[in-house]
């Protein structure tokens, strides 16, 4: 590192050490911006009016915060630094609505709305998902200026307040004020890391389509003494239905579902990807795939719920309907638009015509950046340099963010660098992030941001 450069990264560091980042992610903690429950209109604007906004004046943006374009959308956040028309301009992405708190349900009698330090975490609603990784970013570009005196490139922050309601209003945004979110690359932060200890960098997202499968045979429940071997079974049609998606072992059967972009270059980059835990279970998905591309590379089938009769009290009755709550999660070479056309076609044509498919949300897409752009290897070669660790590379993170906005409807390169970790407990109680990887989080964005500026 050149000089100024460690001068920047001793002053994050120090910003850090000092509990100076601890207060302040503590005063974010506390504004209880949960968009899942349709009550906090007020908390989401003041987050941004009040904890967001001002700080960033203060340090030369230009803020406005916008109301959402869509109805039930939370208001989105709009902040420009502009120092040389003929610099880079780089747009940063973060969100500030968290899901439900889940009080009561903390260790130790936790509150989800108060920031609690304990040996090697910070516990708090949003601490990893997605306060703490904005404040880092945050942070990092307040010690870049105050070393250098400038920033050496434009940086816009888009912060919104619905990406935990699948970012209502979003892409309606991005489409609406293309050019004063024009910018050179996205270099944004959420999800985690594949490792604590090392920086990860990600370039786009799985998709996702949630659906229900439903059989509806008749009304009200008959006596199974009575009916039983003259009514069709709901439950059965349906489990036969879910059977001829997968096979025993997970093994996707519908063609259209297997994407055709698990190449040899996106098998190289996974080759060195470390996915472990006690309750991976090694015989269960795409044979011949290591878990890294099962995870990252394939498309990934699941029933998250099932409803049959009443599982707490079942009666002697055949019931007339039964539901299961589904999900593909899938990669770019999925054609997104023919998911669900392609179930019912299979379902047709193995006689289940009886099952519904009933969509929930719509289909996220997937995306992903191309691995040679320079704004990747800008940012892997800096991620190295400042940890002296290779970083690990991902074609995509594992679950969804809205990153089609800006690669698709922006048409820019996009780069995720994480700031957590998988195990952050998020969407739960107890959810936290690791001292350890802010600190070195802080230093890395530093890193960047100073090369970047450095041109």
């Amino acid at each position: 590192m050149s000089d100024p450069l460690q001068s920047a990264v001793s002053q994050v560091e120090s910003y850090f050490d000092q509990g100076i980042f601890q207060s302040e992610l503590a005063h974010l903690v506390a504004y209880k911006t949960e968009s899942q429950t349709g009550e906090r209109s007020d908390e989401l604007y003041a987050y941004l009016n009040e904890a967001i906004g001002p700080r960033l004046v203060r340090s030369d943006f230009d803020v406005e915060v916008f109301d959402n374009p869509v109805a039930g959308g939370g208001p989105i956040l709009l902040a420009t630094r502009a120092e040389d028309l003929d610099a880079p301009t780089v747009l940063i992405y973060g969100h500030g609505d968290v899901v439900h708190g889940q009080a009561g349900q903390w260790a130790d009698g936790m509150e989800p709305f108060v920031l609690h330090a304990a040996e090697d975490r910070f516990y708090g609603r949003g601490v990893a998902d997605n306060k703490g990784q904005h404040l880092i970013n945050i942070a990092a570009l307040e010690a870049v200026i105050a070393q250098r005196g400038r920033l050496g490139f434009n940086v816009k922050i888009l912060i919104e307040m619905s990406e935990e309601i699948g970012s209502t209003g979003l892409e309606s945004f991005c489409a609406n004020h293309r050019a004063a979110l024009a910018a050179d690359v996205l270099i944004a932060s959420d999800g985690p890391r594949v490792a604590p200890d090392t920086p990860t960098l990600f370039l786009g997202s799985r998709g996702s389509v949630n659906f229900d499968l439903a059989v509806d045979l008749r009304a009200g429940a008959n006596h199974s003494g009575n009916w039983g071997g003259l009514l069709r079974d709901p439950a059965m049609v349906l489990a036969h239905a879910i059977a001829s998606i997968s096979d025993v072992d997970g093994q996707l059967q519908i063609a259209e579902w297997r994407p055709d972009s698990l190449s040899d270059a996106v098998r190289a980059d996974l080759a060195d990807i470390p996915v472990s835990g006690p309750m991976i279970d090694p015989n269960w998905g795409e044979d011949g795939l290591s878990a890294a591309e099962k995870v990252f590379g394939w498309n990934s089938f699941a029933v998250l719920a099932l409803d049959h009769g009443d599982p707490d009290a079942p009666q002697n009755a055949i019931a007339g309907q039964a539901k299961a709550a589904c999900q593909l999660r899938f990669v770019v070479g999925t054609d997104g638009a023919d998911i669900l056309p392609a179930l019912r076609r299979l379902l047709d044509a193995r006689g289940f015509e009886a099952v519904r498919i009933v969509e929930e949300q719509g289909v996220f897409p997937a995306t992903r950046s191309g691995r040679d752009n320079p704004w990747v290897a800008l940012v892997e070669k800096s991620l190295a340099r400042t940890t002296g660790t290779p970083p690990h590379v991902l074609p995509n993170l594992a679950g969804w963010i809205p990153n089609h906005c800006f690669s698709e409807v922006l048409g820019m390169a996009t780069v995720w660098i994480p700031h957590s970790y998988a195990g952050c407990s998020q969407h739960a109680p107890n959810e936290h992030v690791l001292k350890d990887t802010c600190r070195q989080a802080l230093a890395c964005m530093v890193g960047v941001f100073w090369e970047i500026g450095d041109g």
